[in-house]
């Protein structure tokens, strides 16, 4: 049964990020550009380092990250999604990146040797996670000892309008075949970090406000509530639009800065 689950969980998330891929790269990639910086940043990329990009997309941190560790170091970036990473091929060719290498694997087998990264980056990848213990114990054992990860995901609804807007959608849709995955699900990063550490894996979290705007009610729903609410009958459909809009568009129509705390975990593999 847990099995079937977890299939079923997976098939369900290549499907939602397969839908959203285009969408993703024109209308997401770009407001979320903040957030990927700021991984780079804490990641202290060097010369020669191997890197591995988990949850990678459309590659925008793969392109971004693969200068910083010429000469010698690459890039590996995986992702779940085959028309994620169609967009990702056609991004680090039109890059003209060569130390970018892509994957198909998800975060609880990761396919990559034992020790094969020195930095290990998740951007708003880790909150789709369907096992978290098992992705902990993955991370571990493709960093070398002394290995480095820096992930970002979204705090809770109160800080983060990613949050509030995609949980107050999903409340008119039915719920996903795997529990507790979803723009909030690590907003209490503490549990996570608990199996980093049993892992063998030291973390902290450090919160930054990085938001983004929207110049309308209408472009926000079809980015952020398109996958969300795409199988509802019409009249259920627009329930969840005007619950949206009344909790975070008062106002009418117009343009719109969203608040985004983000969580940074930011460890080191234990060991020589």
């Amino acid at each position: 049964m847990e099995g079937d689950t977890d299939r079923l969980g997976l098939e369900w998330q290549v499907g939602v990020w397969d839908r959203i891929s285009r969408l993703y790269l024109r209308e997401v990639d770009p407001r979320f550009s903040p957030v990927v910086e700021n991984v780079i940043l804490r990641g202290r990329l060097k010369p020669g380092e191997q890197v591995l990009d988990l949850g990678t997309g459309t590659a925008a941190l793969a392109t971004a990250a693969a200068p910083l560790v010429l000469p010698g170091g690459r890039i590996t970036a995986v992702d779940v999604s085959p028309e994620m990473l169609g967009l990702a091929r056609r991004r680090v060719a039109d890059s003209g990146r060569t130390n970018v290498e892509l994957r198909q694997g998800r975060a609880e087998a990761i396919p990559a040797g034992e020790g094969a990264f020195d930095v290990v980056l998740a951007s708003l990848s880790l909150m789709y996670v369907i096992d978290r213990g098992a992705a902990a114990r993955e991370i571990r054992r493709v960093l070398r000892p002394g290995g480095r990860l820096v992930a970002a995901v979204w705090a809770a609804p109160d800080q983060c309008d990613i949050v509030l807007f995609q949980q107050t959608a999903g409340r008119f849709a039915p719920p996903p075949p795997v529990p507790g995955v979803g723009p909030g699900a690590l907003a209490d990063a503490a549990g996570f970090v608990a199996q980093l550490s049993d892992a063998g894996i030291e973390a902290r979290i450090e919160a930054e406000e990085l938001g983004f705007d929207f110049e309308d009610f209408e472009l926000a729903w079809e980015v952020l509530a398109g996958v969300t609410t795409a199988q509802l009958a019409h009249e259920r459909r627009q329930e969840a639009k005007a619950a949206v809009q009344a909790v975070m568009w008062r106002g009418g129509h117009g343009p719109r800065h969203f608040r985004n705390v983000t969580q940074f975990l930011i460890g080191r593999r234990e060991g020589k």
